[in-house]
Protein backbone atom coordinates (compact mmCIF):
# COMPACT_ATOMS: atom_id res chain seq x y z
CA UNK A 1 0.00 0.00 0.00
CA UNK A 2 1.46 3.55 -0.88
CA UNK A 3 0.41 6.78 -1.16
CA UNK A 4 -0.83 8.63 -4.03
CA UNK A 5 2.16 10.32 -4.24
CA UNK A 6 4.37 7.70 -4.19
CA UNK A 7 1.94 4.75 -6.23
CA UNK A 8 2.72 7.74 -9.39
CA UNK A 9 6.38 7.64 -8.29
CA UNK A 10 6.60 3.84 -8.82
CA UNK A 11 4.16 4.46 -12.13
CA UNK A 12 6.85 7.35 -13.59
CA UNK A 13 9.96 4.64 -12.94
CA UNK A 14 8.22 2.07 -14.97
CA UNK A 15 7.49 4.04 -17.71
CA UNK A 16 10.93 5.98 -17.43
CA UNK A 17 12.60 2.32 -17.57
CA UNK A 18 10.43 1.03 -20.40
CA UNK A 19 10.80 4.05 -23.01
CA UNK A 20 14.88 3.89 -21.78
CA UNK A 21 15.14 0.39 -23.54
CA UNK A 22 15.16 2.37 -26.79
CA UNK A 23 18.27 3.85 -27.76
CA UNK A 24 16.23 6.39 -30.12
CA UNK A 25 14.12 7.49 -27.24
CA UNK A 26 15.43 9.86 -23.83
CA UNK A 27 14.73 8.49 -20.60
CA UNK A 28 14.88 11.62 -19.11
CA UNK A 29 12.18 12.93 -21.69
CA UNK A 30 9.96 10.37 -20.28
CA UNK A 31 10.62 11.67 -16.68
CA UNK A 32 9.91 15.01 -17.60
CA UNK A 33 6.29 14.05 -19.39
CA UNK A 34 5.68 12.01 -15.95
CA UNK A 35 6.67 14.96 -14.19
CA UNK A 36 4.08 17.17 -16.01
CA UNK A 37 1.34 15.23 -15.10
CA UNK A 38 2.31 14.79 -11.77
CA UNK A 39 -0.53 16.35 -10.03
CA UNK A 40 -3.42 15.15 -12.15
CA UNK A 41 -1.65 11.82 -11.93
CA UNK A 42 -1.85 11.84 -8.47
CA UNK A 43 -5.82 12.80 -8.42
CA UNK A 44 -6.32 9.61 -11.06
CA UNK A 45 -4.78 7.86 -7.78
CA UNK A 46 -6.12 8.84 -4.90
CA UNK A 47 -9.96 9.32 -6.79
CA UNK A 48 -9.46 5.71 -7.64
CA UNK A 49 -9.81 5.87 -11.21
CA UNK A 50 -6.89 4.09 -12.20
CA UNK A 51 -8.56 1.39 -10.85
CA UNK A 52 -10.65 1.08 -14.08
CA UNK A 53 -9.04 3.42 -16.50
CA UNK A 54 -5.25 2.56 -17.53
CA UNK A 55 -2.97 5.41 -17.97
CA UNK A 56 -1.36 3.60 -21.32
CA UNK A 57 1.81 4.09 -22.82
CA UNK A 58 2.73 3.47 -26.56
CA UNK A 59 6.18 3.30 -27.55
CA UNK A 60 6.39 1.59 -30.70
CA UNK A 61 4.88 -2.00 -30.65
CA UNK A 62 5.26 -1.60 -26.83
CA UNK A 63 1.01 -0.89 -25.74
CA UNK A 64 1.74 -1.07 -21.50
CA UNK A 65 -1.55 -0.26 -19.89
CA UNK A 66 -0.57 0.47 -16.07
CA UNK A 67 -3.52 0.05 -14.11
CA UNK A 68 -3.78 0.46 -9.55
CA UNK A 69 -5.52 -1.78 -7.32
CA UNK A 70 -6.28 -0.94 -3.52
CA UNK A 71 -7.73 -2.35 -0.65
CA UNK A 72 -7.49 -5.58 0.64
CA UNK A 73 -7.48 -6.68 -3.05
CA UNK A 74 -3.86 -5.31 -3.15
CA UNK A 75 -2.53 -6.99 -0.07
CA UNK A 76 -2.90 -10.62 -2.32
CA UNK A 77 -1.93 -9.61 -5.42
CA UNK A 78 1.83 -9.44 -6.57
CA UNK A 79 3.20 -5.82 -8.40
CA UNK A 80 4.77 -6.38 -11.64
CA UNK A 81 7.05 -3.41 -11.99
CA UNK A 82 9.89 -4.87 -14.69
CA UNK A 83 10.00 -2.55 -17.44
CA UNK A 84 7.58 -3.68 -20.34
CA UNK A 85 10.06 -5.75 -23.12
CA UNK A 86 9.90 -5.17 -26.45
CA UNK A 87 10.50 -0.86 -26.58
CA UNK A 88 14.06 -1.48 -27.80
CA UNK A 89 12.96 -0.55 -31.33
CA UNK A 90 10.81 2.40 -30.92
CA UNK A 91 11.18 5.84 -31.83
CA UNK A 92 8.66 7.87 -30.76
CA UNK A 93 6.27 7.64 -27.43
CA UNK A 94 3.28 8.48 -25.99
CA UNK A 95 1.58 8.44 -22.90
CA UNK A 96 -2.23 8.38 -22.79
CA UNK A 97 -3.63 9.83 -19.82
CA UNK A 98 -7.94 8.46 -18.63
CA UNK A 99 -9.55 11.27 -18.65
CA UNK A 100 -12.84 10.60 -16.36
CA UNK A 101 -15.50 12.95 -16.51
CA UNK A 102 -14.75 14.60 -12.87
CA UNK A 103 -10.56 15.95 -14.16
CA UNK A 104 -11.74 16.26 -17.55
CA UNK A 105 -10.56 19.60 -17.61
CA UNK A 106 -7.26 19.20 -15.29
CA UNK A 107 -6.33 16.26 -17.70
CA UNK A 108 -7.02 18.00 -21.19
CA UNK A 109 -4.61 20.92 -19.50
CA UNK A 110 -1.84 18.48 -18.56
CA UNK A 111 -2.16 17.07 -21.73
CA UNK A 112 -2.51 20.24 -23.82
CA UNK A 113 0.90 21.19 -21.98
CA UNK A 114 3.61 18.40 -23.13
CA UNK A 115 3.87 16.52 -26.55
CA UNK A 116 4.25 13.81 -25.05
CA UNK A 117 1.15 13.68 -23.09
CA UNK A 118 -2.60 12.87 -24.64
CA UNK A 119 -6.05 12.39 -23.34
CA UNK A 120 -7.25 10.83 -26.48
CA UNK A 121 -8.15 7.42 -26.22
CA UNK A 122 -5.00 5.09 -27.15
CA UNK A 123 -4.65 3.03 -30.35
CA UNK A 124 -5.75 -0.44 -30.37
CA UNK A 125 -2.42 -2.41 -30.43
CA UNK A 126 -1.41 -3.81 -33.44
CA UNK A 127 -0.48 -7.53 -32.46
CA UNK A 128 0.06 -8.88 -28.65
CA UNK A 129 3.45 -9.73 -28.26
CA UNK A 130 4.21 -13.55 -25.98
CA UNK A 131 5.42 -11.26 -23.07
CA UNK A 132 2.41 -8.83 -23.11
CA UNK A 133 -0.38 -9.33 -20.82
CA UNK A 134 -1.76 -7.60 -17.73
CA UNK A 135 0.05 -6.11 -14.99
CA UNK A 136 -2.39 -7.51 -12.86
CA UNK A 137 -4.48 -10.98 -13.04
CA UNK A 138 -7.85 -9.84 -13.10
CA UNK A 139 -9.49 -13.10 -12.70
CA UNK A 140 -6.94 -13.62 -9.19
CA UNK A 141 -8.51 -10.53 -8.12
CA UNK A 142 -12.03 -11.46 -9.21
CA UNK A 143 -11.49 -14.69 -7.63
CA UNK A 144 -10.09 -13.14 -4.16
CA UNK A 145 -12.43 -10.55 -3.60
CA UNK A 146 -14.96 -13.00 -4.04
CA UNK A 147 -13.70 -15.71 -1.56
CA UNK A 148 -13.87 -13.15 1.02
Amino acid sequence: MRSASATWSVIADLVAETVAQSSALSRDEAVQAMSAAEAVGRMLIAGGHLHKHPLTLVAGKVHCEITTVSGTAALTLEENLNPVPGATGADDFTIHLPSPAPLQEQVKAVADGHARLSDAAPPVPETKAASSGPLIDLEALRRAVTHR
